[in-house]
């Protein structure tokens, strides 16, 4: 059996204790796992793709067979072919997730039809937090550290004294 290069997208804006969890699970049914950070034109982003990745990293850190890297535009697939990537792997929250992620999957397997993309439910404790939700709690002046890794936190704390 070949082996399978997994990648977990999205735009990290901030990474949450959900994305952590998915990445955790998806890098042992895998065995590695690269994180790809994208841009989200439809996003006003809180912070750059390269405070994204150093806030990704700092979270991983110590976790093996996990790796970051950042796109700069194009189609997933396209970076997926040129890279040997054969499985996408996404979190789904609950039905609210479902219609669309279904949607990305068909496009991006017609755009690749070799690629396998797999779900992984949240858990109970991940299944209402998103990044968008963090970040419109924390822009209203909310505590959202339960919800982020602590490097994300901070790096929130630094963002509000600006």
């Amino acid at each position: 059996m070949d082996i399978q290069k997994a990648i977990y997208t999205g735009s990290f804006d901030p990474v949450t204790n959900g994305h952590v969890d998915v990445i955790r699970r998806a890098r042992d049914i895998f065995g590695a796992l690269t994180i790809l950070i994208i841009p989200n034109a439809a996003k006003r982003p809180l912070f750059t793709l390269e405070e994204r990745r150093l806030l990704l990293e700092d979270a991983l850190q110590g976790e093996n067979g996990v790796k970051v890297a950042v796109a700069e535009g194009g189609l997933l697939t396209d970076y997926m072919k040129s890279h040997g990537y054969s499985v996408i792997v996404r979190g789904l929250r609950g039905a609210q997730d479902m219609e669309h992620e279904l949607t990305n999957a068909y496009y991006n397997q017609a755009f690749l039809p070799e690629i396998e993309t797999v779900f992984l439910p949240a858990r109970t404790e991940w299944m209402y937090v998103s990044s968008s939700a963090v970040r419109e709690a924390f822009l209203y002046g909310a505590d959202v550290s339960r919800w982020v890794p602590g490097g994300v936190a901070h790096a929130l704390a630094g963002k509000r004294q600006r």
